[in-house]
């Protein structure tokens, strides 16, 4: 009896013994760091991994995307003010949905509590280090204070105190830091940058590089070089109508641009841009260095994108107020654990998604508040997308204003500016015209334009139409364009592609 109990006695010992022993191992797994990149106004057609002909050199970003997956479908959801990057920064932060921000025409449809479920708060909660630096301004700031660490600034110069160097500077500095102290904790870095956003003062060595120069004097022209940009693919010397914002800032006071829309200030201009996305690749390569040298660069998800996109000569527009391909789209890139390196896939994201995201990649709650989808899934190689339906909006000048829709190859933009003076419909097959191609163009292909005019293309629009008319339904959009019902019906609580038995990291099925 005694030799049982004293077996008994063993064999719960060993369990004990190995229960511990998994549980140390348990604990010394590391949680994985977020490094999220983000740069203020930057077209993903200025990335040679989003178009092969760009001038602009980036191997640091270029290496992002060998080493991990470029998203070629993701977008920011919109606007309601000229300010763009506004309600795009907040939807960053919070993973709500353009008309339930907790500014705009919806704020009162956001949570209360939303402070307590922004991004640096829920990692903060989770046992994260948090830290920023971005620009000033145009953002959430009561987002931003939530982040531990914060070292904002905005940083539009030439030099290394006043441009991208000095953002990139703050993140050097805390990573010394935390390794001067030996800091085991994971963290949460935003590096946010003030560039490429005008005014694009280059630095001497780069701008020489792009051929451009910081042209001030409103009454030239800059000077033609051989080593700026080429224009655009869809460029024109201006839009076919007028884009419903009148003395809209970005269209008519930028310096060095202007309403010029000729092709030695856009090249120009294009150079000076390239000039400032390149000095942010040179910072993003140091930071990147450091991490390896930490030790810490494998176990570090790496996002890189934008706030927007940008027009800079295409369509004959200069800013990021249209609903264009080249401005709703976003840069998005992603490198970490478990992402097959050198792979791409659609995704159809919205930069609201990324809240939830890097909330399922690090294994945090994602927090009830977040209207946001992760794409972890997409991340993995387990699906393509995680939407079939992507809407868009502009009006922060004349209402109702723009609203654009895509499903598929198609792509529906319709314009109600100006009291009603400016209505327009454009129809788009994106497989066959991916830029966008319209009348103005002049292309032989009857296929590189806009269809909306075209009978053969009639029951599409209308599919099209209808579609759109859901979707501001679905999303509460406050407002209707000239040939839409006002019909006070519910929104349609549907449009999430349904994913085969995924969950969310709350347990409730994803929507």
């Amino acid at each position: 009896m005694r030799k049982r109990l004293s077996a008994c006695v063993a064999a719960g010992l060993l369990v004990c013994f190995a229960v511990s022993i998994a549980q140390a191992a348990e604990s010394q797994v590391k949680r994985p760091n977020i490094l999220f990149i983000i740069v203020d106004d930057q077209s993903p057609f200025d990335l040679k991994v989003y178009n092969d002909k760009s001038e602009l050199e980036t191997p640091n970003i270029d290496r992002l995307a060998a080493e991990g997956m470029v998203l070629d479908g993701a977008y920011h959801m919109g606007s309601f003010s000229g300010a763009v990057c506004t309600p795009s920064r907040h939807m960053v932060m919070t993973g709500r949905t353009v008309w339930h921000l907790p500014i705009g025409p919806g704020q009162k449809t956001c949570p209360k509590n939303i402070e307590d479920n922004v991004m640096a708060a829920v990692f903060n909660k989770a046992g994260y280090d948090t830290m920023r630096t971005c620009k000033q301004g145009n953002s959430y700031s009561a987002a931003n204070k939530k982040f531990t660490v914060v070292k904002d600034a905005t940083k539009r110069g030439g030099t290394e105190e006043s441009g991208s160097a000095w953002h990139g500077k703050q993140v050097l500095e805390y990573l010394d830091s935390r390794e001067a102290t030996k800091d085991e904790d994971p963290f949460l870095i935003y590096f946010g940058f003030s560039h490429p956003h005008d005014t694009r003062d280059g630095t001497p060595e780069l701008l020489a590089k792009y051929g451009a120069v910081n042209h001030t004097d409103k009454n030239k022209l800059p000077a033609i070089h051989p080593k700026q940009p080429a224009l655009p693919i869809n460029y024109l010397a201006k839009h076919p109508f007028h884009h419903g914002h009148p003395g809209l800032r970005d269209e008519v006071s930028v310096s060095g641009v202007w309403e010029n829309r000729d092709e030695r200030t856009i090249r120009n201009e294009l150079g000076r841009e390239f000039a400032c996305s390149e000095n942010i690749d040179i910072q993003v390569g140091k930071v990147l260095a450091k991490l390896e040298a930490m030790g810490e660069l494998e176990n570090t998800y790496i996002v890189y994108t934008a706030d927007h996109g940008m027009a800079i000569g295409r369509h004959g527009l200069q800013g990021k107020q249209n609903l264009y391909q080249h401005t709703w789209r976003v840069p998005f890139i992603v490198k970490g654990p478990g992402i097959k390196p050198g792979t791409r896939a659609t995704g159809n994201i919205y930069l609201l998604d990324s809240l939830s995201t890097i909330c399922d990649l690090a294994g945090v709650q994602i927090p009830e508040t977040s209207e946001g989808v992760s794409f972890k899934p997409v991340l993995m190689g387990e699906e393509e997308i995680v939407r079939n339906t992507l809407f868009g909006v502009y009006n922060g000048g004349t209402k109702p204003g723009m609203r654009c829709v895509r499903q598929g190859d198609w792509k529906l933009i319709k314009y109600d500016v100006l009291d009603g003076k400016v209505r327009e419909t454009q129809l788009f097959n994106l497989a066959e015209n991916p830029n966008e191609y319209l009348n103005e163009h002049g292309k032989d292909d009857p296929k590189l334009k806009d269809l909306a005019e075209d009978p053969a293309y009639s029951e599409k629009l209308a599919e099209m139409e209808a579609l759109l008319l859901s979707e501001m339904r679905r999303l509460d959009d406050p407002y209707r364009l000239w040939n839409q019902p006002d019909d006070g019906l519910p929104p349609v609580r549907e449009a999430a592609k349904p994913k085969k038995n995924a969950k969310a990291k709350t347990g409730k099925p994803v929507k």
